[in-house]
């Protein structure tokens, strides 16, 4: 009986000691929120005032306590909301409350989680620690304050100076994991740390970490420490730091790029590469200003910029230069040479205008500057010998059958330094339109069918060399003209199985400039007899034609009774076209004398080296023929009784065959007749086709040495003047997983999992010295690898290529004839192999072969390019931290292939 008195006497003190509190903070608005759960303390058992369910105070979770009205009000600013698995011990006397197992209190912006929480309110401290069970030390304060996260062994926390002292701290800012032994936070901005490791790695134990004595963190900007070491898995280097600066803002930041030292070749010296500046311009943009240096004076700079802007458009821009020198300045061997390049490409969103586009894909600059440039190793550029250009500009006239559209072209070919663009070439088109339609756009009758469409393209045609380009030279042989084009057709149902298809069309070629031919009797040289000299003015032709052609579909099916295979059917598309056109260069075909005998005269055109070229010449009158195969087939499902439907499978994707006849010409009327074929085995798996031509005619080589065909026919009909046959091939491992069958299906093309014939590129000029095709995602850090597996993932990518030739005079001869491949083997869920070669079965010699390896190191990445022989032959490797925060944390070593400047 007085065990209950106490508790009854200890409970009534406190719930008017409560009610005064409450009293007070109801004047000052400062109200504490706590919860209880358990209070081991108390007898429940005994005590009748828990049994009761009328009292509230029992069976309340949270409960309001008051602080002290000595406090000033700003000492403690909002409601303390705090809760606690076990208990929450509320001390009235010296104003504390703690709680006990999965603490958590909230206030203001700050989240507190630990096993043992002490809220302290005379002093406005809380403090913060673990709890020791069977386990270990657990449930460790996870700190969070705005958007700043930290986990230590304790904390104590300041209400009113809002400083705090940690023990044991575990933070992350940004990418980048810090973990101090004795921390003091002055304020929000600052927060001083002693024996501090600094790691990017996700690890409990992390693979790497830059261990200092001192450092000062700024949350969310910076890192500044004094003398720190590398440690590499708990084993300190030889690696020292007098200080170091870590950036860890979630946003770009500008800041200086540290290069890379370069050994080199015996031709350049030593040197740096990829040395600068980053400017983080915008939230849209930026901008990037890196160089090299030789010793021997070679120098080179690549400014590069990418940006983008959400629903609106992206795009990158680079400009590349480079001074390249070979030998020593006053011998004779010494040589200098300017190379640059520019790419820009640019895409516009499909949500920002539908009714226009702007698009953007640039590659231009000097035609040698991939084979000589001394940073920049790009296989796929190296080996290509053109550069394409495009900017396009197209737009929807709404409500009109009108579309426009705006075009810059470059075509350079890097072997022969020809340099074609068009600024601009600008086409405007007409949809096809019905004028005699019915109501309602009804379309029965043949007149109804009848649609007219219209084009007209213009161009302004600049054809210059590398040496000439970006100088005013390439404006003098430009050359500018526009055409116009329009047409009908119709169709008619012939007898119910053919379709009739009669059309007319008509062309009109205005043109700019014009030429002209004089003879010169001075001429030393025959050959320089006529002079052609470019005029400018308007000129114009027309020209047009009509035809019509004959067509149907014939059907046959074959049925089979016995076997998976069901039926078998076989399209047949026969054509015959006719198609007229007058001789249109007749009346404007002009003379002039080419030599002393004034009889011997050269005929020309004043179009003939317009942008459209001459007026068609000569009468044609021709009778054309195509036929189209194509062979199909159903095959039943394994399983009888099943619901499947029968599966179609194309067996022959097309065997075509068209030529014609000329009733015009005077000799030689039949065309060659040409062919194609192709099909898909295998699942689609292997693609194979195959294309050529046959000249029914034969040939007679004459004194000069040329080769003529004549009116005569071959004694076995045709003769197979040309033909090419392309095979690809692709599998690998998931193709027998039956969990994964029928997941993905292959194309055909030879390219699957990301890696085709050739290969992806090297490019050591990459910061993180990664190769395209090959995934090296952070998110990947954790993957869990078994130690044996005998899954190993692979992909083989196999194609064939060969052509023939037949002149008829000469045994035909074999022109290409490689096979190539390549593919990826997975050897370990971390370590990746990827390759690409060929065989050159008529040169006898293995064509360019590269080899790939990569190490997924969780925190680091580990990658080498191999290339073994050839003019090409070189390597790259890589290892190094794949966070972009420590990407300077690298080695990387490069053997660049041998550059010719001439």
């Amino acid at each position: 009986m007085q065990t209950n008195l106490s508790y009854i006497l200890l409970f009534y003190c406190t719930f008017f000691i409560e009610i005064g509190f409450s009293q007070d903070l109801n004047s000052k608005k400062n109200t504490v929120i706590a919860t209880v759960n358990k209070d081991t303390t108390l007898n429940k058992n005994k005590d009748s005032i828990f049994k009761s369910k009328r009292d509230s105070l029992g069976l309340k979770k949270t409960d309001t306590i008051a602080l002290d009205s000595i406090k000033p009000k700003e000492t403690i600013e909002d409601i303390i909301v705090h809760v606690a698995k076990d208990f929450t011990i509320q001390n009235a006397k010296d104003k504390t409350v703690t709680l006990y197992n999965e603490a958590n209190i909230t206030y203001t912006d700050i989240d507190l989680k630990a096993g043992i929480i002490v809220v302290d309110y005379k002093k406005s401290t809380l403090f913060a620690k673990g709890i020791i069970d069977s386990t270990g030390y657990v449930q460790r304060p996870i700190f969070k304050q705005g958007g700043q996260e930290s986990e230590q062994d304790s904390i104590i926390y300041n209400f009113k100076s809002k400083r705090a002292l940690i023990y044991g701290l575990k933070t992350k800012q940004g990418e980048m994991f810090t973990y101090g032994e004795k921390t003091k936070r002055v304020n929000d901005s600052t927060i001083y740390i002693r024996k501090i490791k600094f790691t990017t790695s996700e690890k409990k134990v992390p693979d790497y970490y830059i261990a200092t004595d001192k450092a000062k963190l700024v949350p969310g900007k910076k890192i500044i420490v004094g003398a720190s070491n590398l440690v590499l898995a708990d084993i300190p280097t030889p690696i020292f730091l007098p200080f170091a600066y870590f950036p860890i803002s979630e946003t770009s930041v500008s800041g200086f790029l540290i290069p890379a030292f370069d050994t080199g070749s015996s031709d350049r010296g030593i040197g740096f590469q990829n040395g600068g500046y980053y400017f983080a311009i915008s939230d849209y943009m930026d901008l990037t200003v890196l160089g090299d240096v030789y010793s021997n004076g070679s120098w080179g700079t690549r400014i590069s910029s990418n940006y983008n802007k959400r629903y609106r458009f992206n795009g990158s821009f680079n400009f590349n230069f480079e001074n390249n020198i070979n030998g020593i300045r006053g011998f004779d061997d010494y040589s200098k040479s300017n190379r640059f390049n520019i790419r820009w490409n640019h895409s516009q969103d499909s949500k920002a205008s539908p009714n226009s586009r702007f698009s953007a894909s640039v590659n231009l600059g000097s035609s040698k500057f991939f084979k000589e440039s001394q940073n920049q190793f790009n296989v796929s550029q190296t080996l290509t010998n053109t550069l394409n250009s495009s900017i396009n500009y197209s737009k929807t006239f709404v409500g009109t059958p009108f579309n426009m559209n705006l075009t810059a072209s470059h075509q350079q070919n890097t072997n022969t330094e020809a340099i074609t663009m068009t600024l601009p070439s600008l086409t405007v088109n007409m949809n096809r339109i019905y004028p005699f339609a019915g109501k309602d756009g009804v379309q029965k009758t043949p007149i109804q069918k009848m649609g007219f469409n219209y084009t007209m393209q213009g161009q302004y045609l600049i054809n210059t060399t590398d040496d000439e380009f970006f100088t005013s030279k390439m404006f003098e042989t430009a050359r500018a003209g526009v055409q116009h084009k329009t047409g009908t057709n119709t169709n008619i149902k012939a007898f119910n199985f053919f379709t009739l298809s009669p059309s007319v069309s008509y062309e009109e070629t205005w043109q700019f400039d014009y030429i002209q031919k004089e003879y010169d009797p001075t001429a030393v040289d025959a050959d320089d007899a006529v002079i052609t000299e470019t005029l400018r003015g308007f000129k114009s032709y027309r020209e047009y034609n009509a035809g019509i052609s004959l067509s149907t579909n014939i059907y046959g099916t074959f049925n089979f009774k016995k076997g998976r295979l069901k039926t078998i059917r076989h399209t047949f598309r026969p054509s015959v076209s006719y198609s007229y056109r007058p001789d249109f260069k007749d009346k404007y075909i002009q003379q002039v004398q080419q030599s002393a005998d004034a009889t011997d005269l050269l005929d020309y055109t004043v179009f003939d080296q317009g942008i459209y070229g001459a007026p068609s010449s000569g009468l044609s009158n021709s009778i054309g023929i195509s036929l189209n195969n194509v062979l199909e087939a159903k095959v039943a499902p394994k399983d009888p009784d099943s619901d499947e439907e029968d599966e179609k499978i194309t067996l022959l994707n097309n065997l075509n065959f068209s030529s014609s006849y000329n009733i015009a010409a005077d000799s030689l009327r039949w065309s060659r007749v040409s062919f194609s074929a192709g099909t898909r085995l295998f699942k689609d798996k292997l693609a194979v086709n195959l294309s050529g031509s046959l000249d029914p005619y034969k040939v007679v080589q004459t004194s000069s040495g040329s080769i003529i065909n004549i009116d005569e026919f071959n004694s076995n009909i045709f003769r197979l003047t040309n033909a090419s046959l392309t095979a690809n091939y692709s599998i690998s491992s998931s193709d027998f997983d039956k969990d994964n069958k029928g997941k993905s299906k292959n194309s055909g093309n030879g390219a699957q999992n990301g890696t085709d014939t050739i290969g992806a590129d090297i490019n050591p000029t990459d910061r993180f010295g990664e190769k395209n095709g090959i995934n090296t995602d952070k998110g990947d850090q954790n993957k869990k690898t078994k130690l044996y597996n005998a899954d190993i993932p692979w992909s083989i990518n196999l194609a064939y290529s060969a052509s023939y030739t037949n002149n008829g005079i000469d045994n035909g001869s074999i022109g290409v004839h490689s096979i190539m491949f390549s593919g990826n083997v997975e050897l370990s869920p971390k370590w990746k192999m990827g390759y690409s070669s060929g065989y050159d079965v008529k040169g006898g010699a293995f064509t360019f072969s590269r080899f790939n390896f990569t190490r997924d190191l969780d925190s680091w990445q580990f990658n080498f390019n191999w290339v073994p022989f050839g003019t090409n032959s070189s390597y790259t490797f890589f290892i190094g931290v794949k966070s972009s925060v420590l990407s300077d944390l690298k080695w990387d070593k490069n053997k660049p292939p041998d550059r010719t400047l001439f």
